[in-house]
């Protein structure tokens, strides 16, 4: 795991996603890995952890983590980028592995992406860099996905930075500007995540 990466407990690991950051989607299939951003990606429940995220029809990363429904073990990672990414989160966003088919090696040598295996997965890609880390189970719903591109997926593992999050919660307002999340807004168009703001009826709670 990378350097600063500390394991989030469970029962946390919606907070990771509570604020609404773009993500980016891994999957890795008979040898094959690709990874896409994904700007539509939802906690879903608390324990066990679950989120939703929108996946089109024509990615290949959807493609590799539906030929793993297949087999009875789909799985696949989300990672959620930060502002030193942006430029990286673009070109996973706009470069297409049915265009491209080597578009891993494109997008790590034009926008630098670096990713290594999760340990103990059979390939799935953690991508370096990047502030949180989750690998996720499919819960197949066939009609969903198919109607909507909807796919729905419990949260296994979960790692985080722990420069910005630590104690359960976000640090970003005393982490590196570089280190906040983003928000795609269209067209490469991005905001980094702002200021805490703590209601005084809730903020001497866990």
């Amino acid at each position: 795991m990378p350097a600063h990466a500390r394991e989030v407990p469970l029962d946390r690991a919606y907070r990771l996603l509570n604020h609404g950051p773009t993500v980016l989607v891994g999957a890795h299939h008979a040898g094959q890995t690709n990874a896409m951003a994904a700007a539509w990606a939802c906690a879903l429940d608390f324990m066990p952890p679950k989120l939703t995220v929108v996946l089109d029809k024509a990615t290949r990363t959807r493609a590799l983590i539906e030929a793993g429904e297949a087999d009875g073990h789909a799985r696949f990672t989300v990672a959620l980028p930060c502002v030193a990414q942006a430029s990286l989160v673009t070109a996973l966003g706009t470069t297409s592995a049915v265009e491209v088919p080597d578009k891993m090696a494109r997008v790590q040598r034009d926008a630098g992406l670096r990713w290594r295996p999760v340990p103990g997965t059979d390939g799935l890609p953690l991508i370096e860099g990047c502030v949180a880390w989750m690998v996720c189970r499919v819960l197949p719903q066939p009609a969903v996905q198919q109607a909507h591109d909807l796919f729905l997926a419990e949260i296994e593992q979960a790692w985080a930075d722990e420069r910005v999050f630590h104690g359960g919660r976000w640090h970003f307002e005393t982490a590196d500007p570089a280190l906040r999340t983003l928000h795609h807004v269209a067209g490469g168009h991005y905001y980094a995540i702002g200021e805490p703001v703590v209601s005084p009826e809730q903020g001497t709670r866990a």
